[in-house]
């Protein structure tokens, strides 16, 4: 080993040739002199080390390499889920400041709520209302704060509400009525000032009786993270108002007005957060007398501060008293120094009837339904339904919890704000994806402006891969309603892109108004249009060509009688038994065809790229494709096709094989057993998934199929009812059958506004085309109409909701309420508005 180094040694010595290793008097002269031939070395050897070298350095460089990049993508893919897309964002971040629009700064952006206020803007100062009947010997009152079903309120609902100016709500409680109204006038540079108004009225057959009992409001303002605030009391230790300071209002004062309550109290503490007002207010109450009386009641302690938390953050105003009782709450700018009398007393009831007269007539202008011989009392309802939608809207700020594949755990979207409507306040009061594509349809009708502003909302909020989380849960509030399976969202799951419905008439409008803003609207939306879109042709195609399969079912779940389709927002649906690669759906089929059609259109428009979109159309539309893909020929409809199988039912789980007679064993829930075994074929079960192709028009006007299609939407065995179309066809082995053993069936028989005005809407668009079956289309567009406004109509009226679905046999309505979302669209439905 000794010599075999010396050796390599002496044989490397003449690598001092190389230029780094020369003398300077080396360099002079091999400049002058040409090199003597060498004695012989062992060069061979040289080259053959020189060889050795360079491939371990290529090898250790390549593997290197590859574990560098290896680590770099699987980083690259673990944050793409939570990296926004790089395009200029739609919504500038100043657009909803106060500054900028003034007159949507502070709203009722707290849906969430019975009656509460907010600005857009983040961390905003917050302020709402708590209300409850006084009982000592019942203990501690049910105190009314967030909308909740379990309350059992005969009613609430917003009867005027323009987005903008004003609005008056209608609380029905078991005992009384609260009416809430607000206006707002603008001025300063912090969005203004506003009067909330609140009356307690009795009601009902003791209504004598129900003038005796004791009632206390809460009216309280808080803070979510940044300001400051404090009460202001009078010389008898009296709460008058507050005053306080944040970011976005400056200086301002909150003054309660002078009222005949029997008994004052307040309370200055602190909160952990706007999601624990109601357990803070509980938290600190104790018993009191009435003054001059012997009845006791709870009410608030005054000021109290929890040990080491020297900043109040939650101050709550308690008025106890006895109906009718009316109370004035101003809200006043400290830079709005214009007007000379406070919004209050007749100024605020003449400010309150201007804008109230302005809704009316902007109602009858928009939807024109008395001209079209609706009695006043169906007018009434309907503005109700849309003031309801529009008095929805929130805004919300905070950060998603997403997971892609590539990462173990959940982790946080990047934080942003979203103005949204709910489907339902009182169980839904979040953004939910493809409820909000419908909800436009009316809110553009309404006001394009503030519809413009929650696409942009949402289309903001997509990742670097062009996804965007289909449920919104942003903030403490929302995310105390959201039980925690449904918190993460997966970056593999979609929902209908429903944004093109609206965006269809809104998109029109903008390109014929030429105005600048809209340009650049559609600038900035375009390229997020575009990344959404190819998001979806990358990550929900099918495995045949031309075909579509929404992600996110589980093929594992022993539970469930057919495996829930979520992503769809038809969630269970019947759809294959067994969930496969081979799943083609056609409800996501005619999606595209639809989301195609419109990136063709905004392409042409904007001079963008449209050829793909274009082709993509016509090879998506062609009925012949759409047929050879999706017609079953054995119930003669368009179905899904995967591995299926109709014999599946639920059974109790077999005893554990080591069960010892007497032995007691826990209660199993069923679980499902395959009859007869899957094989791939059609889902020949009908309903509202094997209309899609009408729903979104792609069905020829003169194709045989439309008269099949209209044969069957008239067929009592089918969908047809004395209400509406049913989801799922009486024939259907899944009709009305629970999923689990504890799931009731959803999409499974019930009527839903949604797709009923779908079908109306194709039905209008079939009945005015020339075509061999434009008769039948109009007579089924007469009666069905008819049928749907009636069937929320009667229902609004007997129960004092619009509902998220209703019984197909009954017509009576189930599922959460109020549910002025989608089943607000019957508006559009009586105003036949379908563009």
């Amino acid at each position: 080993m000794g010599s075999q180094s010396k050796n390599r040694k002496s044989q490397c010595k003449p690598r001092s040739n190389v230029p780094h290793a020369r003398s300077s008097s080396d360099k002079e002269s091999s400049m002058w002199h040409t090199r003597a031939p060498s004695k012989k070395t062992n060069r061979p050897e040289v080259n053959k080390i020189d060889k050795f070298s360079w491939l371990l350095y290529i090898a250790v460089s390549v593997v290197l390499g590859t574990i560098t990049f290896y680590y770099y993508q699987k980083y690259k893919n673990e944050v793409s889920v939570q990296t926004p897309l790089p395009s200029p964002k739609i919504i500038a971040d100043n657009l909803t400041s106060a500054a900028v629009t003034p007159e949507r700064f502070w709203g009722t952006y707290r849906p969430q709520n019975y009656f509460g206020m907010k600005t857009r803007s983040i961390q905003s100062a917050v302020v709402g209302l708590m209300w409850s009947t006084q009982s000592t010997v019942q203990g501690l009152p049910n105190i009314r704060h967030w909308c909740n079903q379990e309350d059992k309120l005969p009613r609430y609902t917003w009867l005027a509400h323009d987005g903008t100016h004003f609005g008056e709500q209608e609380i029905m409680d078991q005992t009384f009525i609260l009416r809430t109204g607000f206006v707002k006038r603008s001025g300063g540079e912090h969005g203004g000032d506003w009067t909330a108004s609140i009356r307690a009225l009795p009601y009902g057959k003791k209504e004598d009786t129900n003038k005796k009992l004791l009632v206390s409001l809460l009216f309280y303002v808080a803070l979510d993270g940044q300001g400051f605030i404090k009460e202001k009391l009078n010389k008898h230790g009296q709460m008058i108002g507050i005053e306080g300071e944040t970011r976005e209002l400056g200086h301002f004062r909150l003054t309660f007005t002078k009222s005949s309550a029997l008994q004052y109290n307040f309370l200055s503490t602190w909160s952990p957060g706007l999601h624990v007002l109601l357990e803070t207010v509980i938290k600190n109450m104790g018993v009191f007398q009435l003054h001059k009386a012997s009845q006791r009641y709870f009410g608030v302690i005054g000021r109290n501060l929890p040990e080491g938390q020297p900043e109040v953050n939650f101050i709550a105003y308690q008025v106890t008293f006895q109906l009718p009782y009316e109370l004035e709450i101003v809200f006043e700018s400290g830079s709005n120094t214009r007007h000379p009398n406070s919004l209050t007393g007749s100024i605020f009831a003449d400010e309150f009837k201007k804008y109230y007269k302005e809704f009316d007539q902007k109602f009858e202008r928009v939807f024109g339904l008395k001209a079209k011989g609706y009695t006043e009392d169906e007018v009434i309802k309907a503005k109700s339904i849309l003031s309801n939608m529009i008095g929805g809207l929130g805004y919300f700020y905070g950060k998603s919890t997403v997971q892609s594949r590539f990462n173990v755990e959940p982790v946080k979207y990047w934080h942003a704000a979203l103005y949204t409507g709910v489907p339902s306040r009182s169980f839904f009061p979040r953004g939910f994806l493809w409820d909000e594509g419908f909800h436009n349809l009316l809110i553009s009708q309404w006001d394009a402006q503030i519809s413009k502003e929650i696409i942009g909302h949402w289309l903001d909020l997509i990742n670097i891969e062009g996804w965007i989380p289909r449920e919104q849960i942003l903030g403490q509030e929302a995310r105390a309603k959201v039980p925690d399976q449904f918190i993460v969202q997966h970056n593999t799951n979609a929902n209908p892109p429903t944004f093109f419905l609206p965006l269809q008439k809104l998109l029109k409008d903008m390109i014929a108004s030429n105005n600048e803003q809209d340009k650049q609207y559609l600038k900035n939306l375009f390229p997020r249009l575009k990344a959404w879109y190819s998001w979806y042709n990358a990550t929900q195609h099918g495995k045949s060509p031309f075909t579509y399969k929404w992600r996110g079912r589980k093929d594992n779940d022993l539970h469930q009688i057919n495996p829930l389709t979520l992503t769809s927002g038809l969630d269970d649906y019947p759809r294959a038994s067994h969930p496969t690669d081979d799943e083609r759906h056609v409800d996501l089929y005619c999606w595209m065809v639809l989301a195609s059609n419109i990136m063709s259109d905004i392409a042409k428009e904007l001079g963008e790229t449209h050829v793909e979109y274009e082709s993509t159309y016509k090879i998506l539309s062609n009925n012949n494709l759409l047929d050879n893909i999706h017609w079953s020929n054995k119930s003669h409809s368009y179905a899904d096709f995967g591995l299926h199988s109709d014999k599946i039912v639920l059974v109790k789980p077999p005893l554990p094989k080591n069960a010892q007679p007497g032995q007691p064993v826990t209660k199993q829930d069923k679980i499902r057993l395959v009859q007869k075994e899957a094989k791939k074929q059609f889902v020949n079960s009908f309903g509202y998934v094997s209309l899609f192709p009408f729903f979104l028009l792609i069905v020829e006007p003169n194709s045989p199929k439309l008269e099949k299609i209209l044969l069957d939407l008239n067929n009592t065995k089918l969908l047809w009812t004395r209400y509406g179309l049913r989801s799922l066809a009486k024939t259907a082995p899944l009709y009305r059958k629970h999923n689990t053993e504890h799931d009731p069936p959803y999409w499974r028989g019930q009527i839903w506004i949604n797709m009923n005005y779908l079908a109306i809407r194709a039905l209008n668009y079939y009945a005015n085309i020339p075509g061999p079956y434009q008769n039948h289309a109009q007579y089924l567009y007469k009666v069905l109409r008819e049928r749907i406004v009636q069937l929320v109509l009667v229902e609004f009226l007997r129960t004092g909701y619009v509902w998220e679905n209703y019984d197909d046999v009954t017509g009576e309505g189930q599922g959460s309420h109020p549910f002025t979302g989608w089943s607000g669209l019957v508006v559009l439905i009586m105003a036949e508005k379908y563009d």
